[in-house]
């Protein structure tokens, strides 16, 4: 985007400044020059006063600190910052990064309307403006000439924010649901937001909306404009009254602050309008029919830029200097992690074009199977030239879990959801607790089952997920990429690599270079050549991936007097299905009649190593 030429300032204007706007969503930090041009653009995650501890929110501004060259002067806007005492909050946090920057704080609506004076470009202008956000929450924030301002809604997602993401998504919600209580009949919208969170039916929808979190549901609402543009007539319904209760406050706002002599101006921003033009039309309708003779806009200009602009405004005119702790001129900024990424010196075999498959399209159906499964035939002796490598990753994990440690897979796409698969399946399988194997995902929760765009190429997002699964030295973090080259995970391996824990890369690229500063203590670099389909690693890397990690969690708890023989000593029958198993178990290892073995377990509570015990068996392992 180019720059707003508000923000271009005389030449005695600072070198460098910063403006920071922290959302629900991200952050996005701009460094600026004095003649108004870009110097650099950083994301970082979302940050809402709200929900930051003091320390988290100072480990915030560090990281974006250690990212950047020190400016001459700062501007942050917050969301969650209402009162001064908020502010007071910020200044202490970012006193902590940029001890001797004079700073400039407020919140994201102060920035937003900024950014939108910047682009009107009218100085002198009598104009009383109103900023509408629609995104994960919402607002109406306004200011007229003689300097007064008045916000409207903005109280959160649980007693306001009418007309945003999570408002839509939870309105489609309860009328789904009120029209299946008044028809008996599931609804197509219904149907649409099961399949997008992989519910199965509306009682799932209870659960899940306890966990899941404001964004998680603000996700949805992309789900109800989908259902719109298909002419679905619960969503249109649900749209129209989320849009007039948005006007209805943006209109509220202006009545309370435009007399009638003053020009008054609307200015739309926030996620959703950008994603959902014609909710901002109907947004925009609502607004002319109360105010036929305003203006209504789009924000074009990032509202980032609004915070560059007032921490221009605010630099040397009195406003506090964080600078003048004597406390703050004792920290130092700490030098941030070398971003490790390897070096590629040859293409990655996952992206060449198999010789076998270049007639796929027109190959017979039964011949395109054979093919499809004699190249997946291969990958056990391709596997098993790695049998030490894999041997040595067992007894690493082993090793972990006897330390109290855990085994933390980190992937994106299909190797993540791999891993978050092979995490949930060892509490049945191996009774082991929740926390004992877990996957991390590059985009989250939502990327499990539909894409995030861009989550993969997010170096610090892999660093901040290690840092906030508090990541220790006990920890085995096991890195899984196909081409071996995701930033995602060399974020998280890097960051796992600081904090002392152990490090593994699960890859299928052996043209790898990694700087021995940087190289995981076990590298397993398997060469299962070229997909079937180019390019698609789901299909001989993903299965070569299941078969890794069936491997390192089975031997693994093996190792640890979960398993005597072959059956399985430490599952959880949590159903009828794993308590016939219980039952069988005993029964094979004890030589006794399945009705002792019965109450036995019952005896026990289903535990069955204390039913074993209890019927006197002392083979195996069965330590742990």
């Amino acid at each position: 985007m180019d720059r707003p030429a508000a923000v271009v300032s005389r030449t005695s204007a600072p070198e460098l400044a910063l403006g920071i706007e922290c959302g629900g969503t991200r952050t996005v930090a701009l460094l600026v020059g004095h003649d108004g041009g870009l110097r650099q653009r950083v994301e970082a995650g979302p940050a809402n006063l709200r929900l930051l501890t003091d320390e988290q929110l100072a480990a915030h501004f560090q990281e974006l600190a250690a990212r950047l060259p020190t400016p001459d002067c700062l501007g942050v806007g917050m969301a969650g910052a209402r009162e001064e005492s908020d502010r007071r909050r910020i200044r202490a946090a970012v006193e902590r990064a940029w001890p001797t920057v004079p700073c400039w704080v407020g919140n994201d609506l102060d920035t937003a309307l900024a950014a939108a004076d910047l682009e009107a470009c009218a100085p002198g202008e009598t104009v009383t403006r109103v900023i509408i956000i629609s995104g994960t929450g919402s607002c109406c924030f306004g200011r007229n000439p003689a300097g007064e301002t008045v916000k409207v809604g903005g109280w959160g997602h649980l007693l306001g924010d009418r007309g945003s993401g999570y408002d839509i998504a939870r309105r489609a919600l309860r009328e789904t649901l009120a029209r299946y209580d008044e028809s008996g009949a599931w609804p197509p919208l219904g149907a649409r937001l099961l399949a997008a969170l992989t519910l199965n039916e509306p009682n799932d929808l209870v659960s899940w909306l306890f966990a899941a979190s404001k964004a998680e549901v603000a996700a949805l609402s992309r789900h109800v404009f989908l259902a719109l543009e298909v002419g679905d007539a619960l969503a249109r319904r649900v749209v129209a009254e989320a849009a007039g209760d948005l006007a209805r406050d943006a209109t509220t706002c202006a009545r309370r602050l435009a007399a009638k002599a003053t020009a008054l101006e609307f200015v739309l921003t926030g996620g959703v309008f950008r994603h959902a033009p014609g909710y901002a039309r109907r947004v925009a309708r609502g607004l002319r029919s109360s105010y036929p003779r305003a203006g209504v806009r789009a924000l074009t200009l990032e509202s980032v830029w609004g915070a560059v602009a007032l921490a221009r405004q605010h630099a040397g005119s009195g406003v506090q200097s964080p600078g003048r702790s004597p406390l703050a001129k004792a920290r130092r900024r700490v030098s941030p992690p070398e971003r490790c990424l390897p070096e590629a010196t040859a293409p990655s075999p996952t992206e060449a074009r198999n010789p076998r498959s270049e007639r796929l399209d027109r190959m017979p159906l039964a011949a395109a199977i054979e093919l499809m499964l004699t190249e997946d035939a291969r990958l056990g002796a391709v596997l098993l030239h790695h049998r030490d490598t894999l041997a040595a990753l067992v007894k690493r994990a082993a090793a972990a879990f006897r330390r109290g440690g855990r085994l933390i897979y980190v992937g994106a796409g299909t190797s993540g959801r791999l891993g978050v698969l092979d995490a949930s399946e060892c509490p049945p399988t191996f009774r082991t607790p929740p926390e004992m194997v877990q996957g991390i995902i590059a985009g989250g929760q939502s990327a499990l089952w539909s894409a995030v765009e861009g989550a993969e190429d997010d170096w610090d997002a892999g660093a901040r997920a290690v840092a906030f699964r508090n990541v220790r030295a006990n920890d085995l973090v096991l890195g899984i990429a196909a081409s071996g080259r995701t930033p995602f995970v060399w974020g998280a391996l890097t960051a796992a690599k600081a904090r002392r824990a152990t490090t593994a890369l699960l890859c299928f690229n052996p043209y790898l270079k990694i700087s021995a500063r940087c190289r995981p203590d076990i590298v397993l670099a398997a060469n299962t050549g070229p997909e079937i389909l180019t390019g698609s690693t789901r299909l001989k890397a993903g299965t070569a991936t299941k078969l890794v990690l069936n491997i390192l969690t089975t031997l693994a708890m093996v190792r640890l007097g979960k398993v005597a023989g072959n059956l399985m000593v430490d599952l959880n029958p949590s159903n009828t299905k794993l308590r016939e198993r219980a039952v069988r178990i005993v029964t094979d290892l004890t030589k006794g009649d399945p009705e002792t073995a019965r109450l036995a377990l019952e005896a026990r509570g289903w535990v069955v190593k204390d039913a074993l015990t209890r019927l006197g068996f002392k083979g195996g392992r069965l330590a742990g």
